[in-house]
């Protein structure tokens, strides 16, 4: 079939591993603070996300030489390189449709006379770097060789033709979306090629393009420098849409040169002008990587504008490395916040419906404090105002606003991780049986998995969110309940009292309406022990850490 369908096939798979193996997470958890977790693969690559040019979404397999030529010089002539994009990469179809009689990948002569060697040589000239696209299966998706029994061969060559990034994509690699057939895992494949890359002593930034599947997340940033989390993303409102809910949640796993990568940028490609900033907006408050996968050299002004809006890069770019999270979520109206080095907090508030909205903040669920007044820099109009602690702009439908926030002092806000809350006595993780999406159910404690129904979010308003079956939810004291018993349950959040509670530096978890404790039931041990409130008595079923 062709790389489109293939694609489409792949995706349905991964929907249906995706549903079956994890829902996502939300905003930042705030007394419950985790730290980033350590990459390892540490090639000093990506430090912040990467930022570039890929020619699929533009020209599918119409890639060639010129193209590339023309994208990189366009690059260096209309800021896009001044802007911080460095990367020009080539995508499927570069290649023949056989290996030579050595087993080496042949560059496409008709496409490329120069080979790739040649073209590298010319892109590197303007100060750009260059990049190229494999699979780790046998073919790639268009149907040409894969890199699958062949890394080190393939690494080889890339470093010898000056390549300085790999997208790695996972199409025709049998073995790895149904269990028990002996395949190689995604994490196998793409570790021996990690490991192929580094042996040619070439800095290779390594892209990982298994489309989420096999929850990359957890073990990408060990591998690569940054992993697809979603399908392939599309130029309609939708799609953006779509994977940014798929995204957002991620946070916990993204940090100095390992991101979390939402796919390529469609600005340019159809959606209108505020859907193409919403999406710049997006990303870059997700630290996502920044690939343009438009017409470069016939950009109009408008898109250029958006690509290169200094502000919004310097959020994605910002050196502290923290992917933004959600503060609040409803009703189709998004708040999001990123710590920044020098203390200043990225919010963005994004409007998913049609119409016009109002999108309501304040200074304290972000997480600055400390200061009578605060200085509010609009990020794309550039305009500055003062608050001394509300936050709010009228959002057009399918728009994003974007503030810097300054002043005051930030602690923890929208930059703290999401994580496991763990049931000290008993040794296991509070849990939402099944990843429910029923409000009422209520919570136990079983196995840490490190799923999203286990991975909560202690808010700005003391909400505890989760993301369970794909939907955020909030803790709540059942019906409002404030004595011994009331069970703890999720239900749509929806401000109330009994939907707030206070992480204590005692260990325990308390209601803020009712002053009860989390409790596991009878101090039992099982898995699918239920939890409730009970009067606090300092005993182990009542204490919670983080990890």
């Amino acid at each position: 079939m062709d790389r489109n369908n293939r694609r489409t096939h792949l995706r349905r798979i991964w929907r249906a591993t995706v549903a079956a193996a994890v829902s996502l997470v939300a905003a930042p958890l705030l007394a419950l603070g985790a730290a980033q977790p350590a990459h390892a693969l540490n090639n000093q690559l990506a430090l912040t996300p990467q930022m570039g040019f890929n020619d699929w979404n533009a020209y599918g397999c119409n890639v060639s030489e010129s193209l590339i030529k023309s994208t990189a010089l366009a690059m260096h002539n209309d800021g896009m390189q001044a802007a911080g994009y460095q990367y020009v990469n080539i995508d499927d179809c570069w290649l023949t449709h056989n290996r030579d009689s050595s087993g080496q990948l042949v560059p496409d002569p008709a496409k490329f006379p120069d080979g790739i060697s040649g073209t590298a040589a010319y892109v590197h000239s303007l100060g750009l770097k260059l990049g190229i696209y494999e699979d780790a299966g046998t073919m790639t998706c268009a149907g040409y060789p894969g890199s699958l029994g062949h890394e080190q061969t393939d690494a080889n060559s890339f470093a010898a033709w000056g390549v300085d990034y790999l997208k790695y994509d996972n199409c025709y690699a049998d073995g790895v979306h149904q269990s028990g057939d002996g395949g190689p895992s995604a994490q196998s494949r793409y570790t021996t090629m990690r490991d192929a890359l580094a042996k040619t002593g070439r800095p290779i930034l390594f892209s990982l393009c298994s489309w989420g599947l096999d929850s990359v997340w957890n073990w990408g940033s060990g591998v690569g420098n940054s992993w697809r989390t979603t399908g392939d993303i599309n130029a309609s409102f939708g799609s953006m849409l779509s994977i940014f809910h798929s995204n957002v949640g991620l946070a916990s796993h993204a940090g100095p040169g390992a991101w979390n990568d939402p796919d390529m940028l469609e600005v340019g490609n159809g959606m209108s002008a505020t859907e193409d900033r919403s999406e710049f907006s997006l990303w870059a408050e997700m630290a996502a990587p920044l690939i343009s996968g438009t017409n470069l050299a016939n950009a109009s002004s408008t898109t250029l504008a958006t690509l290169t809006n200094s502000r919004v890069i310097a959020v994605d770019q910002d050196s502290l490395g923290k992917q933004g999270t959600e503060v609040s979520s409803s009703g189709g109206l998004d708040v999001l916040a990123k710590p920044l080095a020098n203390g200043d907090v990225s919010v963005a508030l994004f409007n998913e419906n049609s119409g016009t909205a109002t999108i309501n903040t304040t200074v304290a669920a972000i997480g600055k404090t400390g200061a009578s007044g605060y200085t509010l820099t609009d990020l794309w109009s550039g305009a500055t105002s003062t608050t001394t602690g509300a936050i709010s702009a009228s959002v057009p439908g399918h728009g994003t606003v974007m503030f810097r926030v300054a002043g005051g002092t930030s602690g923890g806000g929208g930059g703290s991780s999401p994580g496991e809350v763990h049931a000290v006595g008993a040794g296991k993780c509070l849990d939402v049986p099944n990843s429910s999406t029923t409000g009422g159910t209520q919570l136990d404690i079983n196995a840490c998995s490190g799923a999203a129904n286990q991975t909560f979010t202690h808010n700005g308003s003391n909400q505890l969110t989760v993301y369970s079956g794909g939907t955020q939810m909030c803790l709540d004291a059942n019906n409002k309940g404030t004595t011994n018993g009331t069970k703890v349950i999720i239900w749509s959040c929806n401000g109330q009292p009994n939907q707030q509670w206070l992480v204590n530096s005692n260990g325990t978890i308390t209601g803020a309406q009712s002053g009860l404790c989390m409790d596991v039931t009878g101090a039992a041990t099982a898995n699918g022990t239920p939890v409730e409130l009970w009067a606090c008595n300092g005993q182990s079923n009542q204490q919670w850490t983080l990890s």
